[in-house]
């Protein structure tokens, strides 16, 4: 059954992410699998750099959700991709549980959830980083930089995001696009447009999100 983005008349199945970002990321590797899901309008916009992992929000999104079931649209699923971030896999999982638990009773709502890790931990940036497919010079010589900061280093988040920025800008722009690096370097564009990431490599994480893609589609 196809998924139908949320404020569509006809509703089936319906897929919430954390940011733009990953709404971005979600659907050029839908596109790529060549398979039928779409995503719904993400909890966090591309300003909100910190959006407390979207838990914050997330109530919000789902009460709309209640409210739509109740005037009668057919839900036959919920998908939620949210970022493991620093507090892991389960942990994550716990949190969107017991927001839904707020919200809807057990028989109310089927809810599937995906955490996004690499290793447990991380975000999109950290499975960009792990499936990138151009030589990165550039990007790499950030660890150099990390480790020169010493007791100021950035955050595991905040450095995997700075090193995705540099990556697609000075890595895989030319100098005529990195003069207008806002609409030619930046993550839609670099998701969608390039081929810049291997969505085929052979890595557990991305392997998982793929079969709860595709198994979000039943």
């Amino acid at each position: 059954m196809n998924s139908i983005i949320m404020g569509d008349i006809e509703v089936n199945n319906i897929l919430i992410v954390e940011s733009e970002n990953d709404k971005f990321f979600i659907e050029a590797l839908i596109a790529h699998m060549n398979i039928d899901v779409k995503v719904g309008n993400p909890i966090c916009t591309i300003d909100e750099y910190n959006c407390m992992g979207g838990i914050g929000k997330l109530k919000n999104k789902l009460e709309e959700l209640r409210a739509r079931i109740l005037k009668g649209d057919e839900i036959n699923q919920v998908g939620i991709i949210f970022d493991a971030d620093n507090i892991g896999i389960d942990e994550r999982k716990q949190q969107i549980n017991d927001v839904k638990d707020s919200v809807f009773t057990s028989s109310e709502l089927d809810l599937k959830i995906f955490i996004m890790n690499i290793d447990g931990g991380g975000e999109l940036e950290t499975v960009l980083k792990e499936i990138k497919s151009i030589d990165s010079p550039i990007a790499d010589c950030l660890e150099s930089w990390q480790e020169c900061l010493a007791d100021k280093k950035l955050s595991k988040k905040d450095f995997d995001k700075l090193w995705i920025q540099i990556y697609q800008r000075y890595d895989c722009c030319t100098i005529k696009e990195q003069k207008q690096a806002g609409r030619k370097c930046n993550n839609e564009t670099s998701l969608k447009d390039k081929s810049i990431y291997d969505f085929d490599k052979n890595i557990v994480e991305l392997s998982e999100l793929k079969d709860f893609l595709e198994g979000f589609q039943d």
